[in-house]
């Protein structure tokens, strides 16, 4: 389109509203700015029930696609539920109690013990026997009895972990004795997963940091890079412990030796279960860094509004209010500069 005048640029300047971030936009698509915000082809302001209204569409056209991470999600979130309600498995009676207590007393974790001791003494005997890349008579001593008492040391081992298995057997799979093992696995594959990500976090301030200085940039786009850092670091961490937790639930179901059946039942409830913590937990956290920053936004456009008033000479440059009085009109705008 030709230039404009100079008395357009005029009329421009002097009928700027207050709602600059709307004008500025309406100018650069080269439409007509409508200040009612009805009617016309203005620009769009995006308020917080457009963006709750988008995330819900999302969210139902996301669980129409995929119907088995749903109904996975769901059936995990309903069994959350009913452990927080109902506790954490069904309690012993005493019957199952003092049997399963009488099979946990004769293992004998002092035998254990000894040969644990007795197998180390006899491997650092061999480690310090034998040289680089070779192992001599002397070495090979070392290692026959290094071997085995690593070979006692495995059997006792599996004694006793044979006697625990019958013991567990007593309690059942849904006892609270089960449902305490997975729980105290899960929490601590949880817990390895958060501390990987704020330890990787740690590591990607500082260097991000280094590197937000040698390009000048800003606190705030440093900040910004740092928080979406963050969620991804918190994702990788918690996703790789709920799938190490899946892989080592199925040995913990066979120790207590139920049916094909109740072992398939219990492994799927507890990995849906374990499936839909993480990921409302990930949803909280992600919802939480996305309300924090809209509330940013939403607080520096009304501290703009504020401090340029109607009274308040003001500059626009590309999109930016300027206090250093009139504005300025470019790129889209075209390359003409007004100053009042």
């Amino acid at each position: 389109p030709p230039p404009k005048s100079a008395k357009q640029s005029q009329s421009e300047r002097q009928s700027i509203p207050s709602n600059d971030l709307q004008y500025i936009f309406a100018m650069d698509q080269q439409q007509p700015f409508n200040p009612a915000g009805t009617g016309g082809t203005g620009g769009t302001i995006v308020t917080a029930s457009d963006v709750t209204s988008l995330a819900l569409s999302s969210l139902k056209s996301f669980s129409k696609r995929h119907k088995v991470i749903s109904t996975s999600y769901l059936y995990g979130l309903t069994t959350l539920l009913l452990l927080a309600l109902l506790g954490g498995g069904s309690k012993l009676t005493l019957d199952q109690r003092r049997n399963y207590n009488e099979i946990m007393n004769t293992i004998d974790l002092q035998a254990e013990y000894s040969a644990a001791s007795s197998y180390n003494a006899a491997y650092a005997n061999y480690y310090h026997s034998k040289g680089w890349i070779s192992c001599d008579a002397h070495c090979q001593h070392y290692k026959k009895i290094s071997e085995r008492r690593k070979a006692e040391w495995d059997a006792i081992k599996a004694e006793g972990n044979a006697r625990m298995s019958d013991a567990k057997s007593v309690a059942g799979l849904f006892s609270e004795v089960g449902v305490g093992e997975v729980t105290d696995s899960f929490w601590e594959y949880f817990a390895s997963g958060k501390q990987f990500a704020k330890r990787q976090s740690m590591w990607d301030a500082m260097f991000m940091g280094f590197r937000s200085m040698g390009r000048d940039e800003s606190m705030a786009e440093y900040m910004l890079k740092m928080l979406m850092q963050v969620l991804i670091n918190f994702s990788m961490g918690l996703i790789m412990a709920l799938i190490i937790f899946i892989f080592g639930l199925w040995n913990i179901i066979q120790t207590y030796q139920p049916s094909p059946l109740t072992a398939l039942f219990f492994f799927v409830t507890a990995a849906c279960a374990a499936f839909a913590f993480v990921s409302t937990y990930l949803f909280a956290l992600y919802g939480a860094a996305a309300g924090g920053v809209y509330g940013l936004v939403k607080m520096a456009e009304t501290n703009g509004r504020i401090e340029g008033g109607p009274g308040g000479r003001r500059n626009i440059r590309g999109g930016r209010v300027d206090r250093s009085g009139g504005y300025q009109r470019q790129g889209a705008w075209g390359d003409q500069r007004n100053a009042r």
